[in-house]
């Protein structure tokens, strides 16, 4: 069973950058299609980006783009979240995902779920 751990949340001011990763054990993710997705308290789930498989293709949500850039190391078998310019907004739980579907944000299409990484955006 694919288990995804994801890490490198924390408290930051406005402004400011966190790079999060999202990594795997016991199976390897360089067949599988990553997603970040992210839920504020008492919101909807939404989709960041994702990465295929080679790290060759990304999709981002439109408003998304400029500040999330996604990556990923096979090597290291991680994928990444570089989060810039945060905005107290920004403030939920993010979540990677994987899937051997398609290279897209529709959350239903994805299988396996990390148990998510708390990111707070505040002065």
């Amino acid at each position: 069973q694919l288990q995804l751990v994801e890490s490198g949340g924390g408290l930051v001011q406005p402004g400011g950058s966190l790079r999060l990763s999202c990594a795997a054990s016991c199976f390897t993710l360089d067949y599988m299609i990553i997603g970040w997705f992210r839920q504020a308290p008492g919101k909807e789930r939404e989709g960041i980006s994702c990465i295929s498989s080679g790290g060759l293709r990304t999709t981002y949500a439109d408003s998304m783009k400029g500040r999330f850039t996604i990556s990923r190391d096979n090597a290291k078998n991680t994928v990444y979240l570089q989060m810039n310019s945060l905005k107290p907004e920004d403030t939920a739980t993010y979540y990677c995902a994987a899937t051997r579907r398609a290279v897209s944000l529709r959350a239903e299409w994805y299988d396996n779920w990390g148990q998510g990484t708390e990111v707070t955006v505040s002065s």
